[in-house]
């Protein structure tokens, strides 16, 4: 059981990069199934009060997943998340943009996301690199709270991890 769980996220203005490092108390195999199921990631990847629903989820190269984060008002934010290469386990890039319901993106800003897993003691390390379109951009993901967001997110994930570890 790891008890410290590291969380690091990292802003590279120079790259209009961020880096995000996460560690969890669970296996690569349900890490894996967590980022890559809509069952799984509609329960955890929205931060609270918010909630997540798929609408299409086709998790291979050149599928795409199409998900709206739903406010306490019942407002939906569509994401289109479009699967560049998936390396079964270890790995996975995408074009991530803002969208309307039907997957039609908002505006040309976008970003390219390489999700990495990572085996080790106990646990799973996961590894996120979003690198944006341009500095605007970068600098709008964290005005609006990007990183606190993600930390939600990730705690929701621990809490769902450990419910899923315990039904084995």
């Amino acid at each position: 059981m790891i008890t410290n769980l590291l969380f690091d996220f990292t802003v590279d203005k120079a790259t209009n990069t961020i880096h995000i490092t996460r560690e969890f108390d669970a296996g690569p195999d349900l890490v894996w199934d967590a980022f890559t199921k809509a069952e799984i990631l509609d329960q955890w990847v929205a931060p609270e009060p918010w909630r997540a629903q798929t609408k299409e989820m086709d998790f291979r190269e050149g599928g795409r997943w199409l998900y709206a984060m739903i406010s306490p008002e019942n407002v939906s934010h569509w994401s289109l998340v479009e699967f560049i290469k998936i390396e079964p386990k270890s790995g996975f890039s995408s074009r991530n943009c803002f969208s309307d319901e039907n997957g039609n993106a908002n505006n040309a800003a976008f970003s390219i996301t390489e999700t990495t897993f990572r085996a080790g003691a106990g646990g799973t390390t996961v590894q996120i690199v979003k690198k944006m379109a341009d500095l605007a951009q970068l600098e709008m993901f964290v005005a609006r709270g990007f990183k606190e967001g993600m930390s939600a997110s990730m705690q929701n994930l621990d809490e769902l991890l450990a419910t899923l570890s315990q039904r084995g």
